[in-house]
């Protein structure tokens, strides 16, 4: 029988949040108990093995020099990430770019530092950047975020940059290419933020699993950020996962994060694992960028959702599985498939 102390729950667990932005340009720093929803003080606390660390680009103007901005952004951001991964006195943390790293990190008692990127405006139109972020130890990269990019099409366009619904009809032929460089560069491709023709053409050009970093549930909640049960099945078809977010509004329509509870979140993995089963589907906060609900509002909270999902039923394979289990597999298909 599981302990009814969230913190006994906890302990064992190997846990991953796949998606945590950090402030930029660079604000409080991560060894100190701050202001930040996740510091490495409040991972310590919240038994939070690893987490994956977010240099995002925000979309702007496609333009050359806007390009070359976003890649320099997305290096430093990189960069400063590497650099938590040195820790501090009395906080053990260590830079961990493969499955298992993260494994050995957390059986060493280490905080586990995973460096990623999002939004494939950081290349341009140059696949060679791929390379260097991989170089600097990205596992990932999220194809878009709000807006297209030359990758393509995004599932929220943006009205101040003139776009309209659709630029691409979904993966562009770059798209494609960059699919297959990161194939090659052993990185997942992350279809958050992406449109549904995106998201599914995707998945058919991607020779390992994609993976959605955060979102939720289009059944429980219509917005344009989160998976229809078609997306899931597709997720489910390829061997993919979709790593449930604690961002209110993809959680509850129209709802303010003081209303959203683990509740809300717990029924929305409930549905991804009813319809497309346990090994599909994730946990993630998208703290520090959105991300954040009364009984979840930091990664000091972290026991409260696995206190949640085992008063539903989930044993601890289960819930080592949500917290990544998942993650890692395909982690390690992605390492095992690059050239």
């Amino acid at each position: 029988m599981l302990p009814t102390d969230p913190v006994s729950l906890h302990q064992g667990l190997l846990t991953i949040d796949t998606h945590i932005d950090i402030p930029w340009p660079p604000g409080p720093d991560p060894f100190t108990d701050g202001p930040r929803k996740v510091d490495l003080p409040k991972m310590l606390r919240g038994g939070l093995s690893a987490a994956c660390f977010v240099a995002y680009v925000p979309q702007t103007a496609r333009t050359p020099a806007n390009e070359l901005a976003a890649f320099e952004r997305a290096v430093a951001m990189l960069e400063a990430i590497r650099r938590m991964g040195a820790g501090a006195p009395g906080l053990p943390a260590r830079l961990t770019v493969t499955a298992a790293e993260i494994a050995r990190a957390c059986q060493d008692g280490m905080l586990a530092v995973i460096p990623v990127v999002e939004n494939g405006f950081a290349i341009g139109t140059d696949l060679t950047r791929l390379a260097r972020l991989r170089a600097l130890g990205a596992r990932y990269m999220t194809l878009t975020h709000n807006g297209h990019n030359a990758l393509g099409d995004s599932a929220i366009p943006r009205a101040d940059l003139s776009e309209r619904a659709a630029e691409h009809g979904g993966l562009s032929a770059f798209g494609r290419a960059a699919v297959a460089e990161m194939n090659r560069l052993g990185m997942l491709v992350d279809v958050a933020h992406v449109s549904r023709a995106t998201m599914l053409d995707a998945a058919e050009a991607s020779r390992t699993p994609v993976f959605s970093s955060h979102s939720c549930v289009a059944a429980l909640c219509d917005h344009p950020r989160n998976m229809d049960n078609g997306q899931l099945d597709t997720l489910r078809d390829v061997g993919g996962v979709i790593q449930i977010t604690a961002v209110s509004a993809f959680l509850k329509p129209r709802a303010r994060p003081e209303e959203v509870t683990v509740a809300d979140f717990a029924d929305h993995v409930d549905y991804a694992v009813n319809r497309i089963g346990i090994d599909h589907v994730g946990i993630s906060s998208d703290f520090d960028g959105g991300g954040g609900f009364r009984d979840w509002n930091d990664a000091g909270d972290c026991p409260n959702v696995t206190a949640e999902l085992a008063r539903r039923g989930y044993d601890r394979a289960a819930l080592s599985l949500l917290w990544g289990g998942n993650f890692l597999r395909l982690l390690r298909q992605a390492e095992a498939a690059a050239a």
